[in-house]
């Protein structure tokens, strides 16, 4: 997993003045739509006992925890502490990691990492968002695999006729002509062409009055997690922006976003929903029983042919990042579901660029028989 990226990590419009769990990278986060409409991420950890904030309440655009009543601000510093008596001020060490949120094409985003802001990649440009010819629908699920394994699913065009070919593929024709793979800092595409069979359903219909073509799928990966697909269809375009969320090593938050220049009424989400949940479900049992569960480091790991160019790239990017420092292993997942000492925050701004706060609320183990959870920086 890769900290130091803008995460889309929630459907912006579900999102609300209540405290709202989002989880991302084996950490858990709280969210919450403030007065002014700007959303707000912190550490779903109180920096006192643990409690989970996500849990509590919000007064006054602080979130207040559930255990003791500790409200923070949305920079993440505690303002206020019912225990305390009048007078009494606030230690430095209450505060939790805040995060920065930018909310864009219909997603909430959170930058995971402690990059200044002129050093953190962008969030990826999706034009359709704001393109009145285009019909947004959402869709989401949980898949039981490592997001890796999810995200080079989709850019993997080989496997389109054998697993998707009574809907996308065309079994008696799998070869796949070459492409070329442009490449940026943070994205990778390709044209790949392929001749599916006849939509069904309404989809179908327009079939009827064109002679069918082939069909060429713009396909892509932008880091860290996100793949585009862009299907060119005879009567219109579909777009899907497939965002990979990584609850942990072993789970993906899959929250899909399509875009269509046909059938843009209303009537037509439930359909367009359907067609995309039923394309990912026959991914499902191939991607979750896939071996090993998590994607190689070594690159001869696994065998490669030329039409597995988007992978490759993919990979070959992941591992500089890896050698730069970006990578999130398992000793730094502070939602494992087995029992520690010590649950690790994904450092946040405020640590890099207040020198003093740097480690201000950093707890480490107190010894062999401590009960009590220690937080700590990755």
């Amino acid at each position: 997993m890769l900290k130091n990226f803008w995460y889309a990590v929630e459907f912006a419009h579900v999102v609300d003045s209540r405290p709202r769990r989002i989880t991302c990278l084996g950490q858990d986060f709280v969210i919450w739509r403030k007065r002014d409409g700007s959303v707000a991420c912190l550490s779903d950890l109180c920096v006192h006992r643990g409690g989970a904030l996500s849990m509590g309440k919000v007064v006054e655009d602080r979130v207040v925890c559930p255990y003791h009543g500790w409200e923070y601000e949305s920079d993440g510093a505690c303002m206020k502490i019912p225990a305390n008596p009048p007078g009494r001020g606030i230690p430095k060490k209450a505060r939790v990691d805040a995060y920065p949120v930018v909310e864009k094409y219909g997603m909430v985003w959170a930058f995971l990492g402690d990059l200044p802001e002129e050093e953190r990649p962008p969030i990826p440009h999706i034009p359709q968002h704001d393109d009145p010819r285009y019909r947004a629908v959402y869709w989401e699920t949980v898949l039981e695999a490592n997001y890796e394994r999810a995200l080079e699913n989709v850019v993997d065009a080989a496997h389109t006729p054998f697993v998707h070919g009574s809907a996308f593929g065309d079994p008696g024709r799998p070869e796949i002509p070459d492409y070329e793979v442009t490449e940026t800092e943070w994205h990778a595409e390709a044209d790949v062409q392929f001749s599916p069979p006849p939509a069904p359903g309404i989809w179908g219909m327009l079939y009827r009055t064109k002679e069918r073509q082939p069909v060429v799928v713009s396909n892509g990966w932008y880091l860290p997690n996100i793949v585009k697909l862009h299907v060119r269809l005879p009567f219109g375009d579909l777009i899907l922006y497939d965002h990979n969320i990584p609850l942990n090593r072993d789970r993906t938050l899959v929250k899909i976003v399509g875009y269509r220049t046909f059938y843009t009424g209303k009537w037509a989400d439930a359909s367009a929903a359907k067609r995309i949940g039923k394309i990912f479900e026959q991914d499902r049992p191939i991607v979750e029983n896939q071996r090993p569960e998590l994607l190689p480091f070594d690159l001869s790991a696994e065998l490669h042919i030329r039409s597995d160019a988007l992978q490759v790239s993919y990979r070959r990017r992941r591992q500089q990042l890896i050698d730069r420092g970006w990578w999130i292993g398992e000793d730094d997942d502070a939602n494992s579901a087995a029992a520690r000492r010590e649950a690790t925050v994904i450092p946040s701004p405020a640590r890099r660029d207040n020198p003093e706060l740097a480690r201000a609320w950093v707890h480490k183990p107190r010894g062999e028989n401590t009960d009590e959870p220690a937080r700590r920086a990755e």
